[in-house]
């Protein structure tokens, strides 16, 4: 079965949908739209695509059965319901919208025309995120008690609509979606019982051009989530703490370990000496008290998502992106501006 799908904005990220879709096989782009002269006259002119005269003549084509939504985050939501009240089906960029509030409106317009909607959580199919995800299901450093979840830059943040707060703009959207949906991911049926976040203005007054987040898990393990965009020397991208043992790893192309407790009891634990006494306390453990393997590295395909979106509309699967769970990780988001804001914690079942 064909499925034909129409793209509204097509910008950069619209451009890594096209390049993605030519690999599928019964997936077609039917046109696009953009508010923009340029894009569409990119679009036609390099890529050979039906450009629509307006979004209305997109939502009426009869062809299309669904519709990917790449345009700046605040117009996801109108976009999204009139797509859906015209029979399509839709993919959303991320995040999904701006408030819960807005993504419940979705959800109904969902419920209420019978149409599929979904997010574009691409991010899931991350490797370095699916090997930590393995590493805890196998129980690897034993007993976790600590989660940190960090992507650094140095450039600020990007000069285009992200800057602006009325388009949706800044980290905590634009990042903080993707790791808090990884986090959650790991999480899912273990209750958020407070939250304290700070934001940072550092490049951007007017909205976040980074944060970080403390979660504190109803089963006692503790996560740190941080965006920068401002880090000249960049922190690991995961460090994952248990009690027998740490894993790190440093970037997206899974450098790394895990070093872990070898069972041998150290009873004599040589003092190190620095500059002003001696430690007992942080004293390295012996070489035979631990030992060091490879990360279990995770391969993934992220087209997998149009494959599950594709059996969704064919009744053969269900969505691997459930919005209950896009809910849950908006709820979040929200918790920590609002942490940010009156510097305090949140203390609420998320």
């Amino acid at each position: 079965m064909n499925h034909k799908m129409a793209i509204v904005g097509f910008g950069g990220m619209a451009g890594w949908h096209y390049d993605e879709i030519q690999t599928i096989e019964g997936l077609e782009i039917a046109g696009i739209w953009d508010i923009r002269e340029e894009r569409r006259d990119y679009a036609a002119r390099e890529k050979g695509l039906h450009v629509y005269g307006s979004l209305e003549d997109l939502l009426a084509d009869p062809e299309t059965d669904l519709v990917l939504i790449a345009t700046p985050n605040d117009v996801h939501k109108p976009v999204a319901v009139a797509a859906m009240e015209a029979g399509k089906n839709v993919i959303s960029e991320k995040p999904i919208t701006l408030s819960s509030a807005d993504l419940q409106e979705m959800i109904d317009a969902s419920e209420r025309t019978g149409r599929f909607l979904t997010v574009h959580q691409n991010r899931r199919w991350d490797e370095d995120y699916l090997t930590v995800k393995k590493i805890l299901e196998e129980g690897k450093l034993g007993e976790l008690f600590r989660i940190e979840s960090r992507v650094h830059g140095s450039r600020g943040i990007p000069g285009d609509w992200r800057q602006e707060k009325e388009h949706g703009g800044g980290m905590i959207l634009d990042w903080g979606v993707h790791l808090l949906d990884q986090l959650l991911q790991m999480f899912a049926h273990v209750p958020i019982k407070s939250v304290y976040g700070v934001e940072t203005h550092v490049t951007n007054q007017l909205v976040d051009d980074g944060f970080y987040t403390e979660i504190a898990f109803e089963n006692g393990v503790t996560a740190l989530v941080e965006v920068g965009t401002s880090n000249f020397v960049s922190l690991p991208r995961w460090y994952v703490m248990g009690a027998d043992g740490t894993a790190v790893i440093e970037d997206w192309a899974l450098n790394g370990k895990i070093v872990r407790a070898s069972g041998v009891d150290e009873k004599d634990v040589a003092p190190v000496i620095t500059a002003a006494g001696l430690t007992k306390t942080m004293a390295p453990r012996r070489d035979d008290s631990i030992f060091t393997e490879e990360l279990p590295k995770v391969e993934s395909d992220v087209r997998d998502f149009y494959y599950n979106v594709m059996a969704v509309l064919e009744g053969r699967e269900e969505s691997l992106i459930r919005l209950s769970e896009v809910m849950r990780v908006m709820k979040l988001m929200e918790a920590i501006h609002r942490s940010a804001e009156t510097g305090e914690v949140v203390k609420e079942a998320i």
